[in-house]
């Protein structure tokens, strides 16, 4: 099995063997398999979050494609290879809110929490009640509550511990309503015609949500060759007061007196700054790259793409190349979203 068959970016080579797993026990045998035969073990779903290399990869893949949500009212337990969006589009048809913002995000449900998937002013973390898992360190199948989760800005436990846990199913608990969450970002609110804080019809905030993502390439289609991605290659941004002090100096420096880094003041005191307009202001452009391979995408200048002829190698090049050139022109440090597997970022 050609991995790249499974990846959203269409990237990366065979696996020594492939498993598929429709069953949690299913994905507990595979697992505790590979783990007793010393086997390298890697875990797909939806495949949108992952940078695999040319090479493959030499262990194990499992493949989840378990399915299945139960529960009533706005208690939903979900089975971790559910697909992200159907699920989203689910809970607005049932008037379920809290999740619409969410809407277009490729993957599956078992992968939201690991990366804590965020967007448009909503993030997984604020209606995610707990989190079933098969624990390699513990062989056994237990229950973190959100706090044991540890939620922060793109990130969990899961991220941070990468390889202990295996995503089994999440609950979600959302807010019976038809109308959103108090709408936060600011585009959004500007597509809704509505004021921040602001609350609207959940398939509008949906159909607006995207909107907005297609225009930038972020929503999966076969005629869309922007889409060929891994989404928002890199994170934005957190930057302490002393890191962002020195940030806005060498803006002013570079780009005049009057530019304004964009900057969301967070609530343990440090600034959230924008990955794609620092990559914008060090001179990357949209289409930067080979048209015919990995390029910067033509509608958002975060996501990489490949136009068919690309190749790992490729793809990293291309990212590194971004990421000096935002090290150098503003002394910031991108870093990758995705999971790199049988390579490393730092090289």
């Amino acid at each position: 099995m050609r991995l790249g068959e499974l990846t959203t970016l269409r990237l990366g080579g065979p696996a020594a063997r492939y498993v598929e797993a429709a069953g949690e026990d299913d994905v507990i045998d595979a697992v505790r398999a590979a783990d007793r035969a010393g086997d390298s073990l890697l875990v797909l779903a939806g495949g949108s979050n992952v940078v695999v290399a040319d090479d493959g990869f030499p262990g194990v893949v499992v493949r989840i494609v378990t399915r299945g949500v139960t529960g009533d009212g706005g208690c939903l337990e979900v089975a971790a290879g559910e697909p992200w969006d159907p699920f989203v589009a689910r809970c607005v048809g049932a008037g379920l809110a809290r999740v619409e913002c969410l809407s277009g995000i490729p993957g599956s449900v078992g992968a939201t929490p690991i990366q804590n998937v965020g967007a448009y002013g909503q993030e997984v973390a604020e209606t995610i009640d707990a989190v079933r898992v098969f624990d390699r360190a513990r062989d056994a199948v237990e229950e973190l509550d959100a706090a044991a989760c540890a939620f922060s800005y793109r990130s969990s436990a899961f991220k941070r511990e990468r390889g202990r846990w295996v995503v089994l199913a999440v609950r979600f608990v959302l807010e019976p309503s038809a109308l959103s969450a108090p709408v936060r970002y600011a585009e959004l609110a500007r597509a809704l015609g509505v004021e921040l804080g602001d609350r609207a019809p959940l398939g509008a905030v949906r159909d607006a949500v995207l909107a907005l993502r297609r225009a930038k390439g972020m929503v999966l289609d076969p005629a869309d060759p922007d889409s060929v991605s891994a989404g928002s290659f890199f994170t934005n941004p957190v930057l302490d007061e002393a890191a962002f002090s020195a940030l806005e100096g060498r803006i002013a420096e570079r780009l005049g007196p009057e530019a304004r880094v964009p900057a969301w003041p967070q609530v343990d005191g440090r600034v959230k700054t924008s990955a794609a307009w620092l990559i914008e202001r060090a001179g990357f452009r949209r289409g930067h790259g080979d048209a015919a391979g990995i390029a910067i995408s033509d509608k958002h200048t975060l996501a990489l793409t490949n136009r068919g002829a690309g190749t790992t190698t490729e793809l990293v090049g291309l990212a590194r190349e971004i990421a000096a050139g935002v090290r150098d022109a503003f002394g910031v440090d991108l870093l990758p979203e995705p999971v790199f597997v049988g390579h490393a970022w730092d090289g």
